[in-house]
């Protein structure tokens, strides 16, 4: 079972958002928090596997909570809640190591597959809802940070690349390999040599990367 935990300080949503995932027979909705400093207790209290992150609580916030969540529950994957109004802070959420970002207004389907996706160590990116945003954030790269990104992509080879413009394009493993004609376990395999390459922590970055250094544009 995976072990979920909502934090939003609006109790309709973690209703909405409990209720959907409990639809999920892999899923366990094991807590819910009003705020970013009981998310943190919680989170390691309940050995959650995922945590579901509002950006904008009182007592504490998202992103703060994001740097505590990684001190206290490393093994806590966290996906971020959020909508389009938040840009900046969605970057400096995935530079941090989250786990990706989820728009308040997802479809159930799409809520359940990114718990999913997170639990099995796959940072979560929406085909439509990320690109827009990773695209709208590398769009205002300055020359020298997208200087730096191609010299960081000239460590992979031209099949790494392939595969790391899939990434930006929010696909999953899976469909990744379908494009480029690889078995699942050979793209992840790709994905591991990727990261341990550029230095990044999880897909997300590695696809900011990519969108910095002008991969796919």
């Amino acid at each position: 079972m995976i072990r979920v935990l909502i934090t939003d300080d609006e109790p309709l949503i973690r209703a909405g958002i409990r209720l959907i995932l409990n639809s999920a027979d892999d899923i366990d909705v094991v807590a819910e928090a009003a705020d970013g400093r009981e998310a943190v207790e919680l989170a390691r209290s309940h050995r959650a596997d995922v945590v579901l992150l509002d950006i904008q609580m009182p007592v504490m916030d998202g992103l703060t909570a994001l740097a505590e969540l990684r001190r206290a529950a490393p093994g806590a994957h966290v996906l971020i809640l959020t909508t389009f109004g938040v840009q900046e802070n969605v970057l400096r959420a995935l530079s941090e190591g989250s786990a990706g970002f989820l728009l308040k207004d997802s479809a159930p389907a799409e809520l359940i597959g990114a718990v999913r996706a997170a639990a099995a160590g796959d940072a979560y990116l929406s085909p439509g809802a990320t690109r827009h945003v990773v695209n709208s954030l590398a769009a205002g790269a300055s020359a020298h940070r997208a200087e730096q990104a191609r010299r960081r992509l000239d460590a992979l080879t031209e099949r790494e690349l392939a595969v790391l413009e899939l990434l930006g394009e929010g696909l999953s493993n899976a469909d990744a390999g379908r494009r480029i004609h690889m078995s699942e376990a050979t793209v992840k395999t790709y994905v591991s040599r990727i990261l341990a390459k550029l230095h990044c922590d999880n897909r997300v970055q590695a696809a900011l990367l990519a969108r910095d250094a002008g991969l796919g544009a």
